[in-house]
């Protein structure tokens, strides 16, 4: 099964656990070969595969665009894309050269048409730019993809 991952990159840390143990739990009901899709980016995106791979599953990673590395604020996060992506059993990196709101939509929307299940760590609210997790949930519920969404009641970012 392949299951698609969108999702806030700032979890407040009050949040983890609850956000840790949805992910895993939606990981527990995958009964066949679990692939993980996802484009790596700092905060769900690399909790989501670190849990994939803790349980044996395989990454299939969509990268925006070439320049995709600068994007990572922290050298901590920069770091875990790499060690993460030299796990993944296959990588698609899309044609855009830079980094931008169309590259993160096209992305996503990658990421759902690969997938048979989305999880979406996401707390309900519009995205913040164009591509963001409020815009790839509505992407999966258009062409009417599973989705689960994993947020603690009552926590904001």
């Amino acid at each position: 099964m392949r299951v698609g991952l969108t999702g806030h990159q700032d979890i407040p840390p009050q949040a983890l656990e609850y956000v840790t143990r949805g992910i895993n739990e939606v990981l527990d009901r995958v009964t066949d070969e679990l692939v993980g899709v996802s484009s790596l980016a700092a905060g769900a995106d690399q909790l989501f595969a670190s849990l994939v791979l803790d349980r044996g599953g395989r990454l299939a990673i969509v990268i925006p665009c070439r320049r995709y590395e600068t994007t990572f604020s922290r050298p901590e996060d920069l770091t875990n894309f790499r060690t993460l992506l030299e796990s993944a059993a296959s990588v698609e990196t899309l044609s855009f050269d830079e980094p931008s709101e169309e590259a993160y939509l096209t992305a996503g929307c990658r990421v759902v048409d690969l997938s048979d299940v989305l999880l979406a760590i996401w707390d309900g609210q519009p995205a913040r730019g164009k591509g963001g997790t409020g815009d790839i949930v509505e992407y999966a519920r258009r062409r009417a993809t599973r989705l689960e969404i994993v947020w603690p009641k009552g926590i904001t970012r």
